[in-house]
């Protein structure tokens, strides 16, 4: 019973709900779903599995992650930031640092609140919660990450463009196996935080919110 409780979720945030929201016209109001989703993940997360975590260690700032990892973490994102510049200044230059140009203070509100609104409660949902909800109905940690980028890219099809489904599915890649090798939701969520706020100061953040949507 439980085991398709558990595929009719998946089924509920990759495939309808992301049908719902195109069908709605309702992309414009992601940041609330995010949050519903974070809210439920959490009631299901410590109801559930409240022993391999206590919420003040999971809301707490562990460290528990190799220099390493951060420094990998950290290089990346930056030869990465360089390949989404030209991208932008190749196919989209109108977009290029169009928000920055544009509302300087709003592009500051972004980098401030961007993180703890919107990277951090993505992260719980599709790493820590996604991995020890979802575990038991796959064989490899590799088919779970692989899972999670899966359903983080169709949560983000509702743009209805091209850019936002195959950025998040490289994207849901890298934070799902930086997960996998780190088990650090600090870590992910810097990392999500990283390339969220880069998007948005680059110009391409424009594919990922309401905006983007005719």
């Amino acid at each position: 019973m439980i085991r398709y409780i558990k595929i009719s979720e998946l089924v509920l945030i990759g495939i309808i709900f992301p049908i719902c929201v195109i069908y709605f016209e309702l992309a414009k109001y992601l940041l609330f779903f995010i949050w519903g989703a974070f809210i439920y993940a959490l009631l299901v997360y410590f109801v559930f599995y409240k022993e391999k975590i206590k919420l003040i260690d999971l809301f707490s700032l562990q460290f528990n992650f190799s220099k390493k990892e951060f420094y990998t973490v950290t290089f990346r994102w930056l030869v990465l930031s360089v390949f989404l510049y030209l991208l932008t200044l190749y196919f989209f230059p109108q977009n290029l640092f169009a928000l920055f140009k544009r509302d300087p203070a709003l592009m500051y509100l972004v980098l401030i609140f961007y993180p703890i609104l919107s990277a951090f409660p993505q992260e719980f949902i599709f790493c820590t919660f996604f991995f020890n909800r979802y575990q038991s109905l796959f064989k490899t940690e590799y088919s779970i990450v692989f899972m999670s980028a899966v359903i983080f890219c169709l949560a983000h099809v509702f743009f209805i463009n091209w850019v936002a489904p195959l950025l998040s599915a490289v994207g849901g890649l890298m934070f799902a196996n930086t997960y996998r090798r780190t088990n650090s939701l600090l870590l992910v969520s810097f990392e999500h935080a990283l390339y969220g706020n880069t998007l948005f100061f680059i110009g391409l953040g424009w594919f990922f919110w309401g905006g983007s949507v005719s």
